[in-house]
């Protein structure tokens, strides 16, 4: 006859030491070694920004003679702080297609088996993000810097707008989360990324002053978040007046982040 044991309550209902913060740290490690285990992934995800970031410095570089450029000393220099807002909104489009990897993988299915907070998951993945989105952006600095000779305002200014950068990129992967747990198909995160990259960014003052567009693009320009993150970003960078640009970068980012991150773990938390 087989005695019977009895466990504690605790056992099978906690890990030793599995604190929420440990929790992302160690999810947050996962994913950050995944992102940087590839070499060929991890290439490409740096290659094409800076691939980028040439073409469209070398095709409009006439384009440095417009008014709203020319204070800039130069199209590079008006364009690049743009070009890092544009590898943010991207690499926040990473955390909603790598979220929906995670699901289609199993791997978000095993760790509901486990005591794992939902909310870790969600926070690993968006600091990861982070990570890469800083090192991304230190990357194409450096070659703007030594191949086209980018100079900024000064080198505090330039390291604010990096850290603004991936703030904003942080707040904005939130978004894209909220998104992808909410519509877990790979479909409709297409769609949204063709939605939301294209008509946010050419629709703002990224590539053109928004002084130079027609007068309804001019109005939409004025309202579109991504305008205030471009010109805060331009305004740290190159050391010009930023207005009160910053104030509503901040606002806006803060209220996405806030915002998508109640819906995402509201998605999560109910899939439990």
């Amino acid at each position: 006859m087989t005695a019977r044991v009895r466990l504690p309550a605790s056992v099978g209902t906690r890990w030793p030491d599995s604190s929420f913060a440990r929790q992302v740290r160690v999810l947050t490690g996962r994913y950050v070694r995944a992102s940087l285990g590839d070499p060929k992934l991890l290439f490409l995800g740096l290659f094409q920004p800076v691939v980028l970031f040439l073409l469209f410095s070398q095709v409009f570089a006439g384009v440095g003679a417009v008014p709203g450029v020319a204070r800039f000393a130069g199209y590079l220099n008006f364009l690049l702080p743009a070009t890092i807002v544009n590898i943010a909104l991207t690499t926040a489009m990473g955390a909603g297609f790598g979220l929906l990897s995670d699901t289609y993988t199993g791997f978000t299915g095993r760790l509901r088996t486990m005591p794992v907070a939902r909310m870790s998951l969600l926070v690993a993945r968006s600091l990861a993000d982070a990570i890469r989105l800083a090192l991304q952006l230190v990357v194409i600095l450096v070659i703007a810097w030594l191949v086209l000779g980018f100079r900024p305002g000064d080198g505090w200014g330039l390291a604010a707008a990096v850290i603004f950068t991936v703030a904003v990129g942080w707040a904005l992967s939130w978004l894209f989360l909220a998104i992808a747990a909410w519509h877990p198909r790979l479909e409709a995160m297409q769609a949204v990324t063709f939605i939301v990259m294209f008509p946010l960014m050419f629709t703002s003052s990224a590539y053109m002053p928004v002084e130079t567009m027609p007068g309804w693009l001019r109005v939409v320009a004025k309202v579109n978040p991504v305008t205030y993150a471009v010109d805060t970003t331009r305004a740290l960078a190159l050391g010009v007046p930023a207005g009160a640009a910053p104030a509503i970068a901040a606002v806006l980012a803060a209220a996405v982040a806030g915002v998508s991150a109640w819906a995402a773990y509201a998605r999560v938390s109910r899939e439990s």
